[in-house]
């Protein structure tokens, strides 16, 4: 491992820091500011030549002062000549910008795949992209991880009985994802049925259950405005749920998440630290860490071993 170096931008250093801690090294050191006009600067402080280079930096609010963050690390490394570069991106931002839905619109996140390739990143680590097909915007490998795992282990540590537990998917787009939560959990599986009336949208059916009574949990990929997961909330509380817990993996918390999250009726709102956010800002949330699956895959990829069959380790899963 003496090649390996993992350095942070400034968009979640503290992640950075609980990775380092979980491989049994110190963060790379480096310098970031900005110039007077606001421009970014960078000083790699110590000599990277032939390492093996990770760079921890979500792309999240600001987003456009992060991601040109990331470009300039990523350049700065390429002309310090290091061996490979790895964009470990946690949270990948302009991933719902994936297509065109209407005319004269961008492509943004295959812009942004661009920029960084063209930056001369070698390699990218991801977190629950808002869409798997991003991967194929990159003409360089791309290692999708799930945070799934974190948040069944976190479910399972309430010992609600299986018979008693729900999973809901907020909407159709995410069926997928809940049934994967699901199956993880050895529950039953409900979906939303979200109709949109122009600038509108009415989380209108229930699809699936029943939940009168039962322990149910919304999961997401992210939680944005939380228009749609704490909508969900309120339609899964009518038809009689005992106990209703929202989760995703990151916590984008924008316009008025807040305060709509404070108004749900939920237990607990269930968020990884892929983004960081401030220690109040929710009074029921649980923050949970990705540090440790970060830092798994950041070893084996070093080591040229398999990430995908992280998620069959059982040791690794057990904490043992």
């Amino acid at each position: 491992m003496n090649d390996l170096r993992v350095f942070s931008g400034r968009a979640n250093a503290r992640l950075t820091d609980q990775i380092c801690r979980y491989i049994g090294m110190q963060p790379g050191l480096i310098t970031i500011g900005n110039f007077p006009d606001g421009e970014i600067q960078c000083k790699i402080d110590q000599d990277v030549r032939g390492k093996d280079i990770f760079i921890v930096q979500p792309t999240c609010p600001p987003v456009n002062e992060s991601l040109m963050e990331l470009l300039i690390l990523i350049e700065s490394f390429k002309r310090a000549s290091a061996s490979r570069i790895t964009a470990v991106i946690p949270y990948f931002g302009y991933a719902r910008q994936d297509r065109k839905d209407e005319g004269r619109v961008p492509i943004t996140a295959k812009l942004v795949a661009n920029l960084l390739t063209r930056a001369g990143a070698n390699r990218i680590l991801a977190m629950d992209l808002h869409a798997a097909q991003i991967q194929g915007f990159f003409d360089i490998p791309v290692d999708h991880l799930t945070a799934g795992p974190v948040l069944d282990n976190y479910v399972l540590s309430l010992h609600v009985p299986r018979e008693n537990l729900v999973v809901v998917s907020p909407d159709e787009g995410s069926i997928k994802r809940a049934a994967s939560h699901a199956k993880a959990l050895g529950c039953s599986l409900a979906i939303i049925d979200k109709r949109r009336y122009g600038n509108k949208v009415e989380q209108a059916n229930l699809i699936g259950g029943p939940i009168e009574g039962k322990t149910v949990i919304v999961f997401d990929d992210m939680i944005s405005t939380a228009g749609s997961i704490c909508g969900a909330a309120h339609l899964v509380k009518k038809h009689g749920a005992e106990k209703i817990y929202i989760g995703a993996t990151h916590g984008v918390l924008c316009g008025n998440a807040v305060e709509n999250l404070k108004n749900a009726p939920a237990e607990h709102v269930i968020l990884t630290d892929t983004i960081p956010l401030p220690e109040e800002i929710l009074p029921n949330l649980k923050r949970l860490s990705v540090a440790a699956l970060l830092g798994e895959a950041i070893k084996r990829i070093h080591n040229n071993e398999s990430v995908s069959l992280l998620f069959d380790d059982a040791q690794f899963w057990s904490g043992k």
